[in-house]
Protein backbone atom coordinates (compact mmCIF):
# COMPACT_ATOMS: atom_id res chain seq x y z
CA UNK A 1 0.00 0.00 0.00
CA UNK A 2 1.70 3.56 -1.01
CA UNK A 3 0.92 6.28 1.75
CA UNK A 4 1.50 9.90 1.79
CA UNK A 5 4.30 9.71 4.43
CA UNK A 6 8.16 10.01 3.96
CA UNK A 7 9.48 13.53 2.36
CA UNK A 8 5.52 15.01 2.13
CA UNK A 9 6.24 15.76 6.00
CA UNK A 10 9.47 16.96 6.33
CA UNK A 11 9.12 20.18 8.30
CA UNK A 12 5.84 19.62 9.85
CA UNK A 13 5.11 19.85 13.14
CA UNK A 14 4.30 16.70 15.14
CA UNK A 15 0.89 18.01 15.57
CA UNK A 16 0.38 18.06 12.05
CA UNK A 17 1.84 14.85 11.30
CA UNK A 18 -0.03 12.84 13.39
CA UNK A 19 -3.11 14.09 12.00
CA UNK A 20 -1.82 13.81 8.00
CA UNK A 21 1.02 10.65 8.11
CA UNK A 22 -0.27 7.56 6.71
CA UNK A 23 -3.13 8.67 4.79
CA UNK A 24 -3.96 6.76 1.35
CA UNK A 25 -2.39 8.15 -2.04
CA UNK A 26 -4.45 11.05 -3.03
CA UNK A 27 -6.36 9.57 -6.40
CA UNK A 28 -10.33 10.03 -7.22
CA UNK A 29 -12.44 8.07 -5.00
CA UNK A 30 -9.58 6.78 -2.99
CA UNK A 31 -10.25 6.25 1.16
CA UNK A 32 -9.25 9.24 3.48
CA UNK A 33 -8.10 6.45 5.90
CA UNK A 34 -6.37 3.26 5.16
CA UNK A 35 -8.29 -0.32 5.14
CA UNK A 36 -8.33 -3.35 7.60
CA UNK A 37 -6.71 -6.12 5.60
CA UNK A 38 -7.81 -8.96 7.10
CA UNK A 39 -5.84 -12.19 5.73
CA UNK A 40 -2.92 -14.86 7.20
CA UNK A 41 -1.51 -15.07 3.45
CA UNK A 42 -0.68 -13.41 0.37
CA UNK A 43 -0.80 -14.86 -3.13
CA UNK A 44 2.11 -15.73 -4.91
CA UNK A 45 3.65 -18.28 -6.98
CA UNK A 46 7.51 -17.13 -8.04
CA UNK A 47 10.29 -17.38 -5.58
CA UNK A 48 9.84 -15.06 -3.02
CA UNK A 49 11.67 -11.80 -2.59
CA UNK A 50 12.45 -9.32 -0.31
CA UNK A 51 9.67 -7.15 0.39
CA UNK A 52 7.43 -9.68 -0.35
CA UNK A 53 4.64 -9.94 2.05
CA UNK A 54 3.94 -13.96 1.32
CA UNK A 55 2.66 -14.82 5.03
CA UNK A 56 0.68 -12.26 8.17
CA UNK A 57 3.81 -13.28 10.14
CA UNK A 58 5.69 -10.72 7.96
CA UNK A 59 3.83 -8.49 6.77
CA UNK A 60 0.06 -7.26 6.60
CA UNK A 61 -0.78 -3.98 4.57
CA UNK A 62 -2.19 -2.63 7.73
CA UNK A 63 0.54 -1.72 9.75
CA UNK A 64 2.70 0.26 7.25
CA UNK A 65 0.78 3.67 7.65
CA UNK A 66 1.16 3.29 11.59
CA UNK A 67 4.56 2.14 11.26
CA UNK A 68 5.29 5.09 8.62
CA UNK A 69 3.34 7.46 11.28
CA UNK A 70 5.33 6.81 14.34
CA UNK A 71 8.34 6.55 12.35
CA UNK A 72 7.96 9.78 10.84
CA UNK A 73 7.27 11.77 14.30
CA UNK A 74 10.28 9.87 15.97
CA UNK A 75 12.08 11.59 13.19
CA UNK A 76 13.72 8.13 11.92
CA UNK A 77 14.45 7.79 8.23
CA UNK A 78 12.84 4.27 8.09
CA UNK A 79 9.31 3.11 9.14
CA UNK A 80 8.71 1.92 12.48
CA UNK A 81 7.93 -2.29 13.84
CA UNK A 82 4.98 -2.80 15.61
CA UNK A 83 4.68 -5.54 17.88
CA UNK A 84 2.30 -7.30 19.66
CA UNK A 85 2.95 -5.77 22.54
CA UNK A 86 4.98 -3.49 24.74
CA UNK A 87 7.26 -6.12 26.20
CA UNK A 88 7.57 -7.73 22.90
CA UNK A 89 9.32 -4.61 21.73
CA UNK A 90 11.44 -3.99 24.69
CA UNK A 91 12.58 -8.23 24.38
CA UNK A 92 13.37 -7.63 20.47
CA UNK A 93 15.64 -4.35 21.44
CA UNK A 94 16.93 -6.80 24.44
CA UNK A 95 17.91 -8.96 21.88
CA UNK A 96 20.30 -6.92 20.25
CA UNK A 97 22.73 -7.28 23.18
CA UNK A 98 24.77 -10.52 22.30
CA UNK A 99 24.83 -13.51 24.77
CA UNK A 100 27.04 -12.69 27.35
CA UNK A 101 26.59 -8.97 27.36
CA UNK A 102 26.09 -6.20 29.89
CA UNK A 103 23.09 -4.02 30.19
CA UNK A 104 23.04 -1.18 31.92
CA UNK A 105 19.98 -0.19 33.06
CA UNK A 106 17.76 1.91 35.06
CA UNK A 107 16.63 1.35 38.69
CA UNK A 108 13.73 2.81 38.24
CA UNK A 109 11.78 1.74 34.79
CA UNK A 110 9.00 0.00 33.47
CA UNK A 111 8.64 -2.92 35.71
CA UNK A 112 7.62 -5.19 32.93
CA UNK A 113 11.18 -4.48 31.63
CA UNK A 114 12.83 -4.98 35.06
CA UNK A 115 11.54 -7.78 34.93
CA UNK A 116 12.02 -9.32 31.96
CA UNK A 117 15.97 -8.36 32.25
CA UNK A 118 16.63 -10.11 35.27
CA UNK A 119 14.78 -13.45 33.54
CA UNK A 120 17.49 -13.27 30.76
CA UNK A 121 20.23 -12.42 33.69
CA UNK A 122 19.08 -15.35 35.92
CA UNK A 123 19.13 -17.46 32.14
CA UNK A 124 22.88 -16.68 31.97
CA UNK A 125 21.76 -14.67 28.68
CA UNK A 126 22.95 -11.19 29.80
CA UNK A 127 24.68 -9.26 33.15
CA UNK A 128 22.48 -6.80 34.27
CA UNK A 129 23.94 -3.47 36.26
CA UNK A 130 21.12 -1.01 37.52
CA UNK A 131 22.06 2.73 38.28
CA UNK A 132 20.15 6.04 38.86
CA UNK A 133 19.76 7.53 35.31
CA UNK A 134 19.79 10.64 36.73
CA UNK A 135 23.12 10.37 37.88
CA UNK A 136 24.84 10.74 34.61
CA UNK A 137 28.48 10.24 36.44
CA UNK A 138 27.16 7.15 38.15
CA UNK A 139 25.96 6.06 34.85
CA UNK A 140 29.04 6.47 32.75
CA UNK A 141 30.79 4.33 35.32
CA UNK A 142 29.15 1.29 34.88
CA UNK A 143 29.29 1.59 31.34
CA UNK A 144 32.89 0.24 31.16
CA UNK A 145 32.42 -2.92 29.08
CA UNK A 146 28.45 -2.84 28.28
CA UNK A 147 27.18 -3.52 25.43
CA UNK A 148 23.64 -1.63 25.85
CA UNK A 149 22.17 1.18 27.51
CA UNK A 150 18.56 1.34 28.38
CA UNK A 151 17.22 4.40 29.08
CA UNK A 152 13.69 5.68 30.09
CA UNK A 153 13.23 9.49 30.91
CA UNK A 154 10.95 10.37 32.93
CA UNK A 155 11.75 6.70 34.69
CA UNK A 156 8.06 4.88 35.59
CA UNK A 157 7.26 5.90 38.27
CA UNK A 158 9.73 7.69 40.27
CA UNK A 159 10.15 10.49 37.15
CA UNK A 160 13.70 10.78 37.33
CA UNK A 161 15.07 12.47 34.33
CA UNK A 162 18.12 11.35 32.28
CA UNK A 163 20.66 13.48 30.12
CA UNK A 164 19.62 11.94 27.30
CA UNK A 165 22.89 13.36 24.54
CA UNK A 166 25.36 12.85 27.15
CA UNK A 167 24.45 9.61 28.18
CA UNK A 168 23.96 8.30 24.35
CA UNK A 169 27.41 9.91 23.80
CA UNK A 170 29.07 8.24 26.62
CA UNK A 171 27.73 5.11 25.48
CA UNK A 172 28.33 5.35 22.18
CA UNK A 173 31.95 5.66 23.53
CA UNK A 174 32.36 2.59 25.34
CA UNK A 175 31.14 0.79 22.19
CA UNK A 176 27.57 0.44 23.53
CA UNK A 177 24.10 0.40 21.91
CA UNK A 178 21.24 2.84 23.35
CA UNK A 179 17.73 1.95 23.46
CA UNK A 180 15.24 4.29 25.00
CA UNK A 181 11.77 4.01 26.19
CA UNK A 182 9.43 6.57 25.29
CA UNK A 183 6.43 5.43 26.26
CA UNK A 184 6.03 7.98 28.81
CA UNK A 185 7.26 11.08 26.98
CA UNK A 186 5.92 9.99 22.86
CA UNK A 187 7.62 11.97 20.29
CA UNK A 188 5.30 14.71 21.01
CA UNK A 189 7.27 15.82 23.74
CA UNK A 190 10.72 13.87 23.67
CA UNK A 191 12.58 12.55 20.61
CA UNK A 192 15.48 10.17 21.41
CA UNK A 193 16.86 9.50 18.28
CA UNK A 194 17.31 13.36 17.68
CA UNK A 195 19.65 12.80 21.14
CA UNK A 196 21.16 9.64 20.25
CA UNK A 197 19.58 7.14 21.05
CA UNK A 198 20.20 3.98 18.68
CA UNK A 199 16.32 2.65 18.97
CA UNK A 200 13.45 3.49 20.41
CA UNK A 201 10.68 1.40 21.92
CA UNK A 202 7.11 2.05 23.29
CA UNK A 203 4.24 0.56 24.84
CA UNK A 204 2.05 1.88 22.00
CA UNK A 205 -0.99 0.42 24.35
CA UNK A 206 -0.55 3.93 26.15
CA UNK A 207 -0.70 7.27 24.59
CA UNK A 208 0.04 6.16 20.85
CA UNK A 209 -3.35 4.23 20.82
CA UNK A 210 -4.65 6.44 23.55
CA UNK A 211 -8.30 4.68 24.70
CA UNK A 212 -6.81 1.45 27.22
CA UNK A 213 -8.44 -0.74 24.49
CA UNK A 214 -5.65 -2.20 22.24
CA UNK A 215 -2.26 -3.65 23.74
CA UNK A 216 0.06 -3.27 21.16
CA UNK A 217 4.02 -2.01 21.25
CA UNK A 218 6.72 -0.47 18.53
CA UNK A 219 10.28 -0.21 17.91
CA UNK A 220 11.75 2.33 16.32
CA UNK A 221 15.19 2.82 14.59
CA UNK A 222 17.39 5.11 11.73
CA UNK A 223 19.98 1.81 11.69
CA UNK A 224 19.16 -0.28 8.78
CA UNK A 225 20.96 -3.07 10.13
CA UNK A 226 19.42 -2.88 13.36
CA UNK A 227 15.86 -2.51 11.98
CA UNK A 228 16.85 -5.65 9.88
CA UNK A 229 17.63 -7.71 13.16
CA UNK A 230 13.99 -6.53 14.95
CA UNK A 231 12.33 -7.37 11.94
CA UNK A 232 13.57 -11.00 12.09
CA UNK A 233 13.23 -11.02 15.71
CA UNK A 234 8.96 -10.21 15.35
CA UNK A 235 8.79 -12.68 12.74
CA UNK A 236 10.69 -15.40 14.00
CA UNK A 237 8.97 -15.19 17.00
CA UNK A 238 5.48 -14.28 16.05
CA UNK A 239 5.46 -10.80 18.20
CA UNK A 240 3.21 -9.72 15.91
CA UNK A 241 -0.17 -7.40 16.03
CA UNK A 242 -3.22 -8.24 14.59
CA UNK A 243 -4.45 -6.29 12.13
CA UNK A 244 -7.99 -4.68 13.72
CA UNK A 245 -5.62 -3.44 16.55
CA UNK A 246 -3.20 -1.91 15.02
CA UNK A 247 -5.59 0.30 12.70
CA UNK A 248 -7.11 1.43 16.12
CA UNK A 249 -3.88 2.54 17.27
CA UNK A 250 -3.53 4.72 14.30
CA UNK A 251 -6.91 6.00 14.61
CA UNK A 252 -6.07 6.90 18.32
CA UNK A 253 -2.89 8.62 16.93
CA UNK A 254 -4.69 10.98 15.45
CA UNK A 255 -5.82 12.62 18.15
CA UNK A 256 -2.28 12.05 20.02
CA UNK A 257 -1.33 15.86 20.19
CA UNK A 258 -4.68 17.23 21.36
CA UNK A 259 -4.79 14.39 24.17
CA UNK A 260 -1.14 14.98 25.10
CA UNK A 261 -1.66 19.23 25.39
CA UNK A 262 -4.32 18.86 27.49
CA UNK A 263 -3.64 16.53 29.69
CA UNK A 264 -0.14 17.90 30.46
CA UNK A 265 -1.63 21.68 30.74
CA UNK A 266 -3.96 19.55 33.57
CA UNK A 267 -1.20 17.37 35.04
CA UNK A 268 0.93 20.80 35.63
CA UNK A 269 -2.22 22.47 37.44
CA UNK A 270 -2.74 19.36 39.99
CA UNK A 271 0.74 18.82 40.87
CA UNK A 272 1.02 22.62 41.79
CA UNK A 273 -1.68 22.25 43.71
CA UNK A 274 -0.84 19.39 44.92
CA UNK A 275 2.06 20.62 46.93
CA UNK A 276 -0.27 22.64 49.54
CA UNK A 277 -2.74 19.67 50.16
CA UNK A 278 -2.09 18.75 53.41
CA UNK A 279 -2.80 15.22 53.03
CA UNK A 280 0.40 14.80 50.55
CA UNK A 281 3.88 14.55 52.10
CA UNK A 282 5.96 14.75 48.27
CA UNK A 283 4.91 15.54 44.70
CA UNK A 284 7.06 14.19 42.05
CA UNK A 285 6.73 16.23 37.90
CA UNK A 286 9.41 17.61 36.21
CA UNK A 287 7.40 20.77 35.47
CA UNK A 288 7.71 21.93 39.33
CA UNK A 289 10.25 24.45 39.60
CA UNK A 290 11.72 22.73 42.30
CA UNK A 291 11.72 18.78 40.83
CA UNK A 292 15.13 17.87 40.78
CA UNK A 293 14.83 16.97 37.02
CA UNK A 294 13.31 20.43 36.05
CA UNK A 295 16.05 22.03 34.29
CA UNK A 296 17.06 19.08 32.17
CA UNK A 297 13.83 18.03 31.40
CA UNK A 298 12.69 22.21 30.43
CA UNK A 299 16.06 21.64 28.14
CA UNK A 300 15.45 18.18 26.26
CA UNK A 301 11.43 17.77 26.41
CA UNK A 302 8.77 19.80 24.90
CA UNK A 303 6.41 19.76 27.52
CA UNK A 304 7.01 17.63 31.03
CA UNK A 305 4.38 14.89 30.12
CA UNK A 306 1.64 13.50 31.84
CA UNK A 307 2.28 11.79 34.42
CA UNK A 308 2.61 13.06 38.04
CA UNK A 309 3.49 10.98 41.67
CA UNK A 310 2.31 11.80 45.04
CA UNK A 311 3.23 10.18 48.22
CA UNK A 312 0.02 10.23 50.61
CA UNK A 313 0.70 10.96 54.76
CA UNK A 314 0.02 7.95 56.65
CA UNK A 315 1.45 5.69 54.38
CA UNK A 316 0.36 2.44 52.32
CA UNK A 317 -3.19 2.26 54.08
CA UNK A 318 -3.88 5.77 53.30
CA UNK A 319 -2.83 6.07 49.71
CA UNK A 320 -5.11 2.49 48.97
CA UNK A 321 -7.73 4.18 50.53
CA UNK A 322 -7.37 7.30 48.35
CA UNK A 323 -8.02 4.80 45.71
CA UNK A 324 -11.18 3.34 47.14
CA UNK A 325 -12.75 6.88 47.62
CA UNK A 326 -11.94 8.37 44.35
CA UNK A 327 -15.16 8.10 41.97
CA UNK A 328 -13.68 9.98 38.32
CA UNK A 329 -10.12 8.64 38.78
CA UNK A 330 -9.84 5.10 37.99
CA UNK A 331 -8.04 2.86 40.25
CA UNK A 332 -6.06 0.62 37.87
CA UNK A 333 -2.76 0.03 36.35
CA UNK A 334 -1.44 1.06 32.63
CA UNK A 335 -1.25 5.24 31.45
CA UNK A 336 -1.93 6.99 29.15
CA UNK A 337 -5.97 7.01 27.97
CA UNK A 338 -8.04 9.50 28.09
CA UNK A 339 -9.49 8.37 31.18
CA UNK A 340 -7.29 9.64 34.26
CA UNK A 341 -5.88 7.01 36.25
CA UNK A 342 -4.28 6.22 39.41
CA UNK A 343 -2.77 3.32 41.19
CA UNK A 344 -0.37 2.55 44.40
CA UNK A 345 2.78 1.34 42.05
CA UNK A 346 4.28 -1.14 45.18
CA UNK A 347 0.65 -2.85 45.26
CA UNK A 348 2.34 -4.97 41.83
CA UNK A 349 4.75 -7.40 43.79
CA UNK A 350 7.65 -6.79 41.75
CA UNK A 351 8.01 -3.11 42.15
CA UNK A 352 11.42 -2.18 43.16
CA UNK A 353 11.05 -1.74 47.23
CA UNK A 354 13.18 1.46 46.17
CA UNK A 355 9.57 3.42 45.40
CA UNK A 356 8.06 4.91 48.35
CA UNK A 357 4.89 2.42 50.22
CA UNK A 358 2.60 5.13 49.64
CA UNK A 359 3.46 6.28 46.44
CA UNK A 360 0.46 6.83 43.75
CA UNK A 361 1.40 7.35 40.73
CA UNK A 362 -1.41 9.42 38.39
CA UNK A 363 -1.92 9.22 34.56
CA UNK A 364 -3.44 12.10 34.09
CA UNK A 365 -6.28 11.99 31.04
CA UNK A 366 -8.12 14.80 29.33
CA UNK A 367 -11.29 14.97 31.80
CA UNK A 368 -12.23 18.65 33.46
CA UNK A 369 -9.27 19.33 35.39
CA UNK A 370 -11.85 21.02 38.18
CA UNK A 371 -13.07 17.63 38.59
CA UNK A 372 -10.33 15.74 38.81
CA UNK A 373 -8.86 18.24 41.49
CA UNK A 374 -12.54 18.19 43.70
CA UNK A 375 -12.04 14.09 43.09
CA UNK A 376 -9.08 13.54 44.11
CA UNK A 377 -8.88 16.45 47.10
CA UNK A 378 -11.74 14.47 48.57
CA UNK A 379 -10.20 11.39 48.75
CA UNK A 380 -6.54 12.14 50.12
CA UNK A 381 -6.73 12.52 53.77
CA UNK A 382 -6.18 15.79 56.11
Amino acid sequence: MSTTTGPQHAGLSPETTVVSAGRPERTADSAVNPPIVLTSTFLGTKATREGDRVYGRYSNPTWDPFEEALGTLENSELPALVYSSGLAAVIAAMSLLPTGGTLVMPRHTYQGSLVLAAGEAQNGRINIRTVDIANTEEVVAALDGAGMLWIESPTNPMLEVADIRALADAAHAAGALVVADNTFSTPLVTRPLDLGADVVVHSVTKYLSGHSDVVLGAAVTSDPELRAQLLTYRSLHGAVGGPFEVWLALRGLRTLALRVERSMATAMELALRLQDHPGVEAVRYPGLPGDPGHLRAAEQMDGFGSIVCIEVAGGADAADAVTEKVGIWLPATSLGGVESLIERRRRQPAEPVSVPENLLRLSVGIENVEDLWRDLDEALPR
